[in-house]
């Protein structure tokens, strides 16, 4: 005999003997309904096929069952989501956001005034907000972070700030590469990246006290974008005009990878002219030629946190910044 289809929860509250709200708890996993009834009452909406509608019960707690993930943009309008670091860390993100029933809304934004970050959290479209870099725009994220707490930041942590970040010491990150190259006899160190990015900033801190440690000065310092073409272009611009270093801190991968191009179109032998460290250990950075020496970053812990922690605070939860230890990964570069 078929049963019948129960399409509203009056009719399943009626078929259980129950209130309404006594099947709405039960339904939702509440544990102050007793475990029993709980699991008769979801028996019963299974075999007579009640569906919960989900974007009603998310209209009446106020939830949009999505998690906004923001790359901001304000340095580099030309980076792509397709850019090696971000897909390493979206992955992770997007299966930690879905193991808690949440979708993903991914949004690549280029700012053009100062409320592009209230426009987001204030839309009502997502339970909360993981922001991948802070690019130029830290005071814009410390303004909004003052008054909406779900948020969560892959970035240089501010100390004293409202912002929660995530992130790997970039000031050991730096000081690290450069203390293998100078260990290695190198003495002419530069360091390729843009410093308006508070996490490169923080890189070259580190690389520029390795250098102050070893009594080697400042070093140099080449300001360059993050895409490929364009850091290609200027490091091979850069090596037409000026004599090469003998030893480069790259403050990414794919700058790193731009580097070992261009050294290459110079005639510059790699690590036996020039040794090479990039950061981040991105997948490809193992297959280059040679194999990148790198700092890397467990961007995969790091989004486990990041959602983790974003959860926590949008259930009313105190967490802290976390700034994770990173590693040098020894390969052919340098």
């Amino acid at each position: 005999m078929k049963l019948s289809t129960v399409s509203t929860l009056a009719q399943l509250a009626e078929l259980a003997g129950v209130s309404v709200a006594t099947v709405s708890r039960s339904l939702a996993g509440n544990t102050v309904i007793a475990e029993a009834t709980r699991s008769r009452i979801v028996a019963l909406a299974q075999e007579h096929g009640f569906q919960v509608n989900q974007a009603a019960r998310n209209l009446r707690l106020r939830r949009t069952g999505a998690i906004g993930v923001v790359l901001p943009l304000g340095h580099e309008a030309d980076q792509t989501l397709s850019d090696p670091f971000f897909m390493s860390l979206l992955g992770p993100l997007a299966d930690a956001i879905a193991g808690r029933g949440h979708d993903l809304l991914l949004s690549r934004v280029i700012p053009t005034d100062d409320r592009w970050l209230d426009r987001i959290v204030d839309a009502g479209r997502v339970d909360g907000v993981v922001l991948i870099g802070q690019s130029n725009q830290i005071e814009v994220i410390e303004r909004v972070a003052q008054r909406y707490r779900p948020m969560i930041v892959w970035g240089a942590d501010q100390p004293g700030s409202e912002q929660i970040t995530v992130g790997s010491d970039n000031v050991a990150g730096g000081r690290m590469a450069a203390e293998h190259l100078l260990a290695q006899g190198r003495k002419r160190l530069a360091f390729f990246g843009n410093v308006e990015v508070p996490e490169f900033a923080a890189r070259f801190a580190g690389f520029s006290q390795a250098l102050g440690a070893a009594g080697h000065g400042a070093g140099t310092l080449l300001p360059l974008h993050l895409t490929s073409e364009s850091s290609y272009g200027a490091i091979e611009a850069y090596l037409g005009k000026n004599p090469p270093p003998d030893g480069i801190v790259a403050a990414s991968d794919v700058i790193a990878m731009s580097a070992l191009r261009a050294l290459a179109v110079h005639g510059k032998r790699v690590p036996q002219d020039v040794g090479v460290i990039g950061y981040d250990d991105v997948m490809v950075a193992s297959h280059t030629t040679p194999p990148l020496t790198t700092i890397r970053q467990d961007v995969a812990r790091g989004a486990e946190m990041m959602i983790q922690m974003l959860f926590s605070r949008m259930e009313g939860g105190e967490v802290a910044s976390v700034s994770m230890m990173p590693e040098l990964i020894l390969r052919g570069s340098a």
